[in-house]
């Protein structure tokens, strides 16, 4: 009869690495790493409107034109308000901001919204903090957002 073999340690670091990884069933706060980056000076209304993206590959900003986007923006704060790893930031007035940590690492992206009721837009922009690259995050989240607007 042979005996079982031990575990050998990097067998036994994976291994709890896997629990780790499958068991982060809570929110985005209990992520693996906690990779938030310094708050961009870009943020916020700059004449009249939110900045553009410096970076593409890690930034959208577009313009969705609304017959109200006041409304509209309202529409969208319960649905922030709701979103597991979404923060509302700030809220003044027609501006928003709202931050989004990734469940796995915690990486944090900055959302803003502005309503623009005199030329009906509603601007958004995502953009990530770190990384060269977001895989294509914040577009798939501006275009999740889109999606729910009164109308689209």
């Amino acid at each position: 009869m042979t005996s079982p073999s031990p575990l050998s340690l990097p067998r036994l670091v994976a291994g709890l690495l896997l629990v780790l990884l499958l068991g982060l069933a809570g929110p985005a706060e209990a992520s693996l790493l906690h990779l938030e980056g310094p708050v961009p000076a870009e943020l916020g209304v700059h004449d009249g409107s939110l900045s553009a993206c410096a970076v593409p590959a890690h930034c959208v900003r577009a313009d969705w034109p609304l017959t109200d986007p006041e409304a509209a923006l309202s529409a969208l704060v319960p649905l922030l308000e709701t979103t597991e790893g979404v923060r509302i930031v700030e809220r003044d007035g027609r501006y928003l901001h709202a931050t989004a940590t990734s469940r796995l690492f915690g990486f944090v992206d900055d959302l803003e919204l502005q309503a623009l009721p005199a030329a009906g837009v509603l601007q958004a922009r995502s953009s990530s903090r770190l990384g060269d690259s977001d895989l294509g995050v914040n577009a798939r989240r501006l275009a999740a957002l889109q999606q729910q607007l009164p109308d689209s």
